[in-house]
């Protein structure tokens, strides 16, 4: 038998056979949820649903939340949800497992979830947050239009 084994999913591929672990959906994603966590998920999602207009995908282990970029993510584990949400600021929060910078304008905050229970304040502000600022976040965030380095005014009253 010839043939190779992906090295994302770990499925032997036969010879010329097509092959996309890639490409998903949310119910492949979540068929294998526990009842505790497939409540828990359709809470997130309704309450993603309820800010407005968005795009919701999956891609490869994660389903996306997005405006003109993402705003949060999911990846659907077998104990918990993983929430990746993206804030401009740093949460010192017990809820927040892990954070880092993402860019020079995001923070990525990690929270996990378990039960349907969890999925309210702050968490659910947090993500209302992370939706109202992904339209105005951007890499160059930082950068005012217009403030480049100008020669400091000198003091000097000049002649008329």
């Amino acid at each position: 038998m010839s043939g190779r084994e992906c090295h994302h999913c770990k499925q032997w591929i036969e010879k010329g056979e097509e092959h996309d672990c890639w490409t998903t959906t949310e119910a492949a994603l979540t068929q294998d949820l526990s009842d505790d966590l497939r409540d828990a998920w359709e809470r997130l999602r309704e309450t993603a649903v309820s800010f407005g207009d968005q795009r919701i995908y999956a891609s490869h282990k994660s389903i996306m939340f997005s405006r003109k970029s993402c705003y949060f993510f999911v990846r659907p584990k077998k104990n918990f949800l993983e929430l990746c949400v993206f804030l401009g600021r740093a949460l010192k929060a017990p809820q927040v497992r892990r954070l880092d910078r993402a860019s020079k304008s995001k923070v990525y905050h990690i929270i996990h979830i378990k039960h349907r229970d969890e999925v309210e304040a702050p968490i659910t502000e947090w993500l209302q947050e992370a939706y109202e600022l992904s339209d105005t976040l951007a890499p160059n965030a930082d950068k005012v239009p217009g403030n480049s380095k100008q020669k400091p005014k000198s003091n000097r009253i000049s002649p008329r």
